[in-house]
């Protein structure tokens, strides 16, 4: 069976649609042949050639520019080439299936830069940082995808490997020398490292939490019992009339989305209908799916009315997820004499502010930023995804496992081995150590032409 990864491909590299500007891409070894049928002759590498698209009779397709990059020296690794011409449906299907017609083949999603990741051109968290780039709904979000892209999280990821590595040589070789054990474990030398890559890995998986969030966006949950403002402080936070409002108990039947950015970071406001015993078939779907979105938000926002009980109305009783960061949202202060502002019950963050008048919204926005350490002016974050999150998470219980292994017990051998499997773990985020599926899973996510 032939190797796919020496077939020649090809793709539409631009969105479906009317465009001024569409663009073809080829890439692998029959590029120089492609390009010399379709043009006349292979272009200088590296130069813009204005050429005419030719058919196989010698009939003019379109008029461009081409571009051939010289493997190497390309984002694939290989010979690639680029024909740009006039951006409709039709003109580019016809370029399309010529270069098919020449010997290359339909690019599966996410190939050209899964050959870049084959072919070193780029590790594995620098190819996904392509697609988040692409994908990214904020400038905050971009910038932080371009310095993934320039492999800034890749050198962090791989000095905090170099640390690990060059303790598990060190742990390994006292291991070599059991005469030497002992005085080697109880010098205290081998715990300070463990502690101090602890502390490093740690850095790295708040921040890295953080570019997570900036790909994804914060779930950010509104609950509360019926009646206590949801609704308007979501119209508030969105600053459009999103949710009706009423003075009925119970209006939120169905659980309502909508997207904002706070000063680049994206956050998906979820209102929910009013956690009570519901009355009807209606409004127990709508409870029940309120808890749905509740158990998979990032944070909840609580919320009440200034008049309810010092429990924070009913959140003593709501039985919400142990695991969820919650905040009170103590609403309706323009109808009492207390004022907007940040507050401590009962040891937990409370937020007193008015959904109708604006009150102490822009205090919430600020809060929100801050719950998970955001600063829309830093240049300092990086995109990150779910499973580097767990990647590093793994890697850091991997730490914890071995500091135990260490001080409890004095073994250098279960140290090692703890090491060797938060080496393991580190090594799969840029993808020195991955699984054929799980690339699959990450390049197919990726557009068709990329």
């Amino acid at each position: 069976m032939a190797d796919p990864s020496n077939d020649t491909i090809a793709a539409i590299a631009t969105p479906a649609g009317r465009g001024g500007v569409g663009i073809v891409r080829v890439s692998g070894q029959q590029v120089r042949e492609i390009g010399h049928a379709m043009l006349g002759r292979l272009p200088r590498p590296r130069h813009v050639h204005y050429a005419s698209f030719r058919d196989a009779q010698g009939r003019g397709i379109d008029q461009g520019v081409a571009l051939y990059f010289r493997g190497p020296a390309s984002f694939t690794g290989e010979d690639v080439l680029e024909l740009q011409g006039h951006g409709g449906p039709v003109v580019m299907d016809m370029l399309l299936q010529r270069t098919l017609e020449l010997g290359a083949r339909l690019a599966e999603p996410g190939e050209f830069s899964r050959r870049a990741f084959l072919n070193d051109k780029l590790d594995l968290a620098q190819a996904e940082a392509v697609a988040d780039l692409i994908d990214s709904q904020t400038q905050a979000a971009a910038r932080s995808a371009v310095r993934s892209l320039s492999g800034e999280f890749s050198e962090r990821v791989r000095a905090l490997m170099e640390e690990i590595v060059q303790l598990r040589v060190f742990v390994e070789a006292a291991i070599d020398f059991p005469e030497e054990e002992i005085d080697f474990l109880a010098d205290g030398q081998v715990a300070t490292r463990v502690e101090q890559i602890d502390i490093r890995l740690a850095a790295l998986l708040r921040r890295a939490h953080t570019g997570r969030l900036l790909h994804d966006g914060m779930t950010l949950v509104i609950a509360g019992l019926p009646n206590a403002g949801k609704s308007s402080l979501m119209n508030a936070l969105t600053g459009q009339d999103s949710a009706i409002v009423t003075h009925i108990p119970g209006t939120t039947r169905d659980v309502l989305h909508e997207q904002i950015a706070i000063d680049g970071l994206p956050v998906h406001i979820i209102d929910t209908a009013g956690l009570r015993d519901p009355g009807d078939a209606v409004e127990r779907e709508g409870v029940r799916r309120a808890r749905e979105q509740i158990a998979r938000a990032d944070h909840a926002l609580w919320v009440f009315d200034a008049y309810s009980d010092p429990d924070a109305g009913g959140l003593a009783a709501a039985d919400l997820p142990v695991q969820l960061a919650v905040t009170r949202i103590r609403n309706k202060v323009d109808l009492t004499s207390a004022s907007p502002g940040f507050h401590a019950h009962l040891g937990a963050p409370e937020i007193a502010l008015s959904a109708k008048s604006g009150e102490g919204i822009d205090l919430l926005r600020n809060y929100i930023k801050g719950l998970v350490a955001f600063d829309g002016a830093a240049e300092g974050d990086f995109s990150a995804r779910r499973r580097h999150l767990d990647a590093l998470t793994r890697a850091q219980r991997c730490l914890h496992d071995g500091q135990r292994a260490l001080l409890e017990r004095q073994s250098g051998e279960l140290l090692a081995e703890d090491l060797r499997q938060a080496h393991l773990a580190l090594s799969a985020i840029t993808g020195e150590y991955s699984a054929d599926d799980l690339l699959g899973e990450i390049f197919g996510s990726f557009c068709i032409g990329k």
